[in-house]
């Protein structure tokens, strides 16, 4: 797609939540790490719901169902019904749905939320390759998948049975770590059959599209901790974006982000929601943001003067970003993001 360029956050007078009709927002480094809330995640959103802002949660991982989704975080202190949430399991169970026939059989490798969200669709999950699938549909399982699930799939797709993945994230935060995400295990089939699956989920238009079906946004707002996903899910979409810092982006990579991963804001966490943005604008050779201003050097960028760490950043994208274009800017940040605390 042809889109010009970001080279700076934008500024918004008005408080985002009022800016944007819906919120789409991520789960895991957004709202909640490890099951446990995000410091400001509830009471920011609980905040924004009462102005008026819609919230839907939007999430790559196929493996729970959306009431599951809904009763954590209504247990977490935010009131959600499963309405309210939109997974990878259901864009990747309507892409099916549009290309075989109604009540066609659909050989699982995962879990629960994709077989909730076959049934939905009106197509019968089964088990085996050997039950005549009409596809084959891999999301998340969960750490106790059996390896050989991943023989079933490999068999049906090797005989030409249309494969399709709910996402292809390689990774998966958990309370002790990263672990492997669906990627890895679509890498096991891809490997095993050389072949290539549709793939619905985040950062890809089949994901975009439910969650426009199921909210009805008409302004919406994606609110995401990673670039490769969230951002460029909005960018995909031509939507706006909130990046947030509580997940896996830190400032080295958002400033060198490409086009595509490049966000129309950056907040700290969820209470960037509920405040204006400030304006990032050109002074002399740099770029000016609070009391910070940044450029680009011949090797680096370069930061002075004081204030808000987070307009520091904003400032510094801007430079970055300029000096990047069309590319990744490969100057050293590093030195300006100590100063920062980032």
């Amino acid at each position: 797609m042809s889109q010009t360029a970001r080279t700076r956050p934008e500024a918004s007078e008005q408080a985002l939540s009022d800016a944007y009709d819906t919120a789409l927002l991520d789960l895991d480094g957004v709202v909640y790490a490890g099951g446990n809330a995000i410091a400001h995640a509830v009471a920011s959103l609980g905040t924004a719901r009462s102005g008026g802002l819609h919230l839907a949660y939007v999430t790559n991982n196929a493996l729970r169902t959306p009431d599951a989704v809904a009763e954590h975080l209504s247990e977490l202190g935010i009131p959600t019904v499963a309405d309210d949430v939109i997974t990878s399991a259901q864009a990747v169970a309507r892409l099916i749905s549009e290309q075989v026939p109604a009540g066609a059989r659909v050989l699982v490798i995962g879990g629960e939320g994709l077989r909730v969200a076959l049934r939905e669709r009106g197509l019968e999950p089964v088990e085996s390759a050997d039950d005549d699938p009409a596809a084959v549909v891999q999301g998340f399982g969960g750490p106790d998948l059996p390896w050989g699930r991943f023989a079933e799939a490999s068999y049906a797709v090797a005989r030409g049975v249309p494969w399709f993945a709910s996402n292809t994230d390689l990774t998966i935060p958990s309370a002790r770590g990263i672990a492997p995400g669906n990627g890895a295990a679509v890498e096991v089939v891809r490997i095993a059959t050389g072949a290539e699956p549709q793939v619905a989920g985040k950062p890809l238009p089949p994901m975009h599209r439910e969650t426009i079906l199921r909210t009805g946004a008409k302004r919406p707002l994606v609110v995401g901790d990673r670039l490769d996903t969230d951002i460029e899910g909005a960018f995909n979409g031509e939507v706006d974006s909130l990046l947030v810092l509580t997940g896996v982006t830190d400032g080295a990579q958002l400033l060198a982000a490409p086009p595509q991963h490049r966000p129309t804001y950056v907040d700290a966490d969820l209470r960037g929601l509920l405040t204006g943005q400030p304006e990032v604008v050109e002074e002399g050779d740099g770029f000016r943001c609070g009391g910070w201003t940044a450029q680009a050097g011949s090797d680096r960028l370069e930061l002075a003067g004081d204030g808000e760490a987070l307009d520091g950043l904003r400032a510094l994208c801007a430079a970055a970003w300029t000096a990047a274009g069309d590319g990744s800017c490969e100057l050293d940040g590093g030195k300006a993001l100590a100063r920062l605390g980032l």
